[in-house]
């Protein structure tokens, strides 16, 4: 059984396989961000958090089991709401420090009620932008077709180690 450190610096013992588990780029408190998308439509619905027990939790049971910063404590989706997710997939994006959870959504996602949690405070509708924007997004993307991720970078379409 792997062991890590809460953000209180406790152990948190985890289960989680090994192989897994050291394949994981945490932060410093030991999580990892987890996005929760609706499997069929591909909707964004939140981003939580997960340890190694979380995720071990989340892999082995087939329901979203989060790690709570503030009540410092886990948590599966639907215990006290109703709102449950059942997992589809999970995968472990290029860097291995950001989770994708494939869930099937029974009710709402967000706290507030609200289906998600990104409904509420749109910062930039797609209606916004300008057709100038658009047709310089899209001549940049020209020119870096078939470029490698440092060309990319060097051209200034990602940011410095993001690896985009």
């Amino acid at each position: 059984m792997a062991s890590m450190t809460s953000t209180t610096g406790s152990p948190r013992p985890s289960s989680l396989d090994p192989e897994i588990a050291a394949r994981l780029k945490r932060s410093a408190d030991g999580l990892v961000p987890a996005i929760a998308q609706q499997y069929d439509t591909g909707e964004v619905l939140m981003l939580g958090w997960m340890d190694d027990e979380a995720l071990h939790r989340t892999l082995t049971t087939g329901r979203c089991t989060y790690w709570s910063r503030s009540r410092r404590e886990y948590w599966v989706k639907g215990d006290t709401s109703g709102h449950f997710q059942w997992v589809k997939s999970v995968a472990l994006d290029c860097d291995a420090d950001t989770l994708l959870v494939k869930v099937d959504q029974v009710g709402a996602a967000c706290h507030t009620g609200a289906r998600t949690c990104f409904d509420a405070d749109v910062l930039l509708k797609d209606a916004d932008l300008k057709d100038a924007d658009l047709k310089d997004a899209d001549r940049k993307g020209a020119d870096l077709r078939g470029a490698g991720p440092e060309d990319a970078e060097a051209a200034g379409s990602g940011a410095p180690g993001s690896g985009q």
